[in-house]
């Protein structure tokens, strides 16, 4: 985190305490990029807040939501998004084999037709310009329906601000998947080459 943008502020008063707390019971220690953000509270607290009412959203189904959401990153090329949806996987009970596949998930053979559309989705909400086709929302909305549509739209749209926020600030991947044995597939490389082949084959 050396690296990042912004210099990392100490984490203080009531607040702050208790983001510690929750940081280490989740992750088992407190991200770099939490002082990073803590440079102005306010902001830190509204986004962390409105994530946690979306993790109460229900009507897409929660493993196909988080595809959808490594997809996006693995398209804006976030690795600290990345590494901290594998470690989420691992603790969530998602299938990490497939976990590990999603930035290679065009070429993959472990996923289903719909979670490839799902991804296919995210990815092209991802691009700029945005990429999403007719044929794809009206796929979607006859195999998921229209309240798990809005809602993969509304994660990937929400993925897309903590990605590109973190890649603009320098946060990188903190290793969490290290700590769960997880070793991800999806290097800073690995990313840029992915994005690389995309802009060839549109172009």
């Amino acid at each position: 985190m050396n690296d990042a943008r912004v210099p990392a502020t100490e984490i203080r008063g009531a607040y702050g305490a208790m983001v510690k707390m929750v940081m280490r019971k989740m992750v088992g220690n407190v991200p770099d990029s939490v002082g990073v953000l803590w440079n102005n509270p306010r902001v830190f607290k509204d986004m962390m807040g409105f994530n946690r009412r979306a993790e109460k959203w229900r009507d897409l189904d929660p493993d196909l939501g988080s595809f959808a959401n490594m997809a996006a990153a693995a398209a804006v090329g976030c690795s600290f998004c990345l590494d901290l949806k594998y470690f989420m996987a691992h603790n969530r009970g998602l299938d990490e084999a497939k976990a590990r596949e999603v930035p290679a998930w065009r070429t993959s053979t472990v996923f289903t037709p719909l979670e490839r559309s799902v991804m296919e989705y995210a990815d092209a909400m991802s691009r700029t310009p945005v990429a999403v086709t007719d044929s794809m929302s009206a796929s979607l909305l006859e195999q998921i329906g229209a309240p798990a549509l809005l809602e993969l739209t509304a994660r990937v749209a929400l993925m897309n601000t903590s990605a590109r926020s973190n890649i603009a600030l320098g946060i990188h991947s903190a290793e969490f998947a290290d700590a769960c044995g997880l070793p991800p597939l999806a290097t800073a490389t690995h990313l840029v080459a992915n994005a690389t082949a995309d802009v060839v084959s549109t172009a």
